[in-house]
């Protein structure tokens, strides 16, 4: 569902911030992908998505090259971002109603999606409001509720749970659960190491623009637990 093969991506200050990596991502993955700050995790799901150029390499995604046909990848993912960045005038179901229109969702599936997932997630009351008056976490359903409706192949988060109250958390994991048991693949950042040792079946460690691990989380752990893999790890780099 994702290959990145020999990704590299140098800023024009001369800084390497990711440094020849590779990685694939299959159906049915949940693929965390981890560590410090700085390493190099935001700038490889920018480029991902298709919003950061990089220099050598290249990402796949269902079969499709992002360089050489940027909307078709995007037609099949959902990108959530770390700090969501919407439109604050228009109201929650505004903002549901434009995604809805760029997939091409018709009105009766849209209007059941969206009334699903905002009552899963409890935002339903709020749907009318400007977005302007939402909270961090009220932000972050909205954005989740915008990527689950357009069933997208391949959904890529930031660090997903930031703000996220823990009911909400656990109903955002079991959907996740859910969209890769159909099928779906999905490739996330995390801080929240317990999370992801429960929640995914693979992950990869990077540091100083390297990947330094990889593999299914029970080759990566190794008996340990993640938090101590990942400790010892960037220990040693």
């Amino acid at each position: 569902m994702l290959q990145i093969k020999n990704f590299t991506k140098i800023y024009s200050n001369g800084k390497v911030a990711v440094d020849n990596i590779s990685l694939e991502v299959e159906s049915g993955d949940i693929f965390a992908f981890i560590g410090p700050n700085g390493a190099g995790k935001t700038t490889t799901i920018k480029s991902v998505v298709g919003i950061n150029d990089f220099n050598n390499g290249q990402i796949i995604i269902d079969g499709i090259d992002i360089i050489k046909s940027p909307v078709d990848c995007k037609k099949v993912i959902a990108y959530i971002p770390d700090n969501p960045d919407i439109y604050e005038t228009l109201t929650g179901v505004q903002y549901l109603e434009l995604v809805a229109d760029i997939f091409r969702i018709n009105k009766e599936e849209r209007n059941s999606l969206v009334k699903e997932y905002a009552t899963k997630l409890g935002l339903e009351k709020d749907l009318n409001s400007p977005i302007s008056t939402y909270s961090h976490g009220m932000k972050q359903k909205l954005v989740l509720i915008s990527a689950f409706i357009h069933h997208p192949k391949l959904i890529v988060m930031d660090e997903p749970f930031v703000g996220l109250d823990p009911k909400a958390s656990f109903t955002v994991k079991e959907i996740m659960k859910q969209f890769v048991k159909n099928g779906g693949a999905i490739f996330f950042s995390t801080h929240v190491l317990e999370v992801a040792e429960k929640l995914c079946n693979k992950v990869a460690i990077i540091n100083k623009g390297k990947i330094i691990a990889a593999g299914s989380m029970e080759e990566v752990k190794k008996d340990k637990s993640l938090e101590k893999v990942f400790l010892e790890s960037v220990a040693n780099e």
